[in-house]
């Protein structure tokens, strides 16, 4: 029978005895849920604790793409696409997609997240040659211009190979490496840092019914298994980071349970990324039916993940998310 463990993490200044820093961070923990699939649910002290989930919950992150994960980091999204569900055309031209990156940076972004495959869902898959011309020109000049780690959003190692040539240094597959069998290789060739994300299905099919045992343990189950396949490769699991895959295969239900239940995922010791930005979830609950008014849903997604010790952050709103960070860190941290 596994046994999941999920830290309970708090921002207080005032913190007991016993209290264990979360992933090395500013938020601590004194208190872990011991669950199991069968129902069980125990609260443990971190003494109480197997000493490698310890290690895991505890240990420093290290830095991804030169980014300090000690607070959380900002990723901007920059999609060079026609047709993604938010903002598809507006950056296809490369002058629009480096001013954009731009201001995102001068908001507060430390990566930049160029993608050049929609895979909103219901998407059809980009040649690759296509998606090379869409996103090797911007990196190439984001790179040259700005100092901003780029992490290039693909599924393809031919796709992946020319951004890491252009400037990028993290790759973001939403397939979790499971799409293209070239790519892991390549990323662990040239010792780059990955982001692995969950997703049931392909952008076509994925939100056909999507069904799961637990979405919390099915989810956490998969990236363990991929993180041990990276291992395996050669990736240090210093240099894995773990995505949920909020939208990706699954329903209104399931996003709610990952977003409740996220800092799960600090057990796997690695850092952990969430890309709700203007979701349809959001939408549902809120009443927002167009993407780009969803930005205060969006936003307090992510207050809610970085009060749970989430790293990474993936929005289209930098500003907005920026300074709602701040306003955070000063009231629980003193930070101002």
């Amino acid at each position: 029978m596994t046994t999941y463990y999920r830290a309970l993490p708090r921002a207080a200044i005032d913190r007991p005895m016993s209290a264990v820093p979360l992933a090395g961070g500013a938020l601590w923990f004194s208190d872990i849920l011991a669950m199991t699939r069968e129902g069980d649910v125990e609260v443990l002290a971190p003494a109480d604790l197997p000493t490698d989930v310890l290690d895991r919950l505890t240990a420093r992150r290290a830095p991804v793409a030169e980014c300090d994960l000690r607070r959380p980091v900002l990723m901007g999204i920059l999609n060079v696409t026609p047709d993604s569900f938010s903002d598809g055309g507006r950056f296809a031209d490369t002058d629009d997609a480096v001013d954009q990156a731009r201001a995102m940076v001068a908001a507060g972004a430390g990566i930049i997240d160029v993608g050049g495959e929609s895979t909103r869902p219901g998407a059809d898959t980009v040649d690759v040659d296509e998606e090379i011309s869409r996103v090797v020109h911007p990196i190439s000049v984001i790179h040259a211009g700005l100092d901003v780690a780029i992490s290039i959003d693909t599924r393809k190692a031919a796709v992946a190979e020319r951004a890491l040539d252009a400037g990028a240094a993290l790759v973001n597959d939403v397939s979790g490496f499971t799409f293209d069998a070239n790519l892991a290789p390549l990323c662990a060739k040239r010792g780059v840092p990955v982001c692995v994300m969950h997703a049931q299905g392909d952008p076509q099919t994925m939100q056909n019914a999507p069904q799961y045992d637990d979405v919390r343990f099915d989810v956490y189950d998969f990236l363990e298994a991929r993180i041990a396949f990276l291992e395996g490769l050669g990736l240090a699991r210093s240099q894995i980071v773990v995505d949920p895959g909020i939208g990706f295969g699954k329903t209104l239900d399931h996003n709610l349970s990952l977003l409740r239940d996220i800092s799960l995922f600090h057990s796997l010791g690695c850092a952990i990324l969430l890309g709700a930005s203007r979701k349809k979830f959001i939408g549902t609950i809120s009443g927002a039916d167009i993407a780009d008014t969803r930005v205060a849903g969006s936003v307090s997604v992510a207050l809610h993940a970085a009060a749970q010790g989430v790293q990474i952050l993936r929005v289209h709103d930098v500003p907005e998310t920026a300074q709602a960070l701040a306003l955070w860190r000063a009231v629980d941290f003193g930070e101002i």
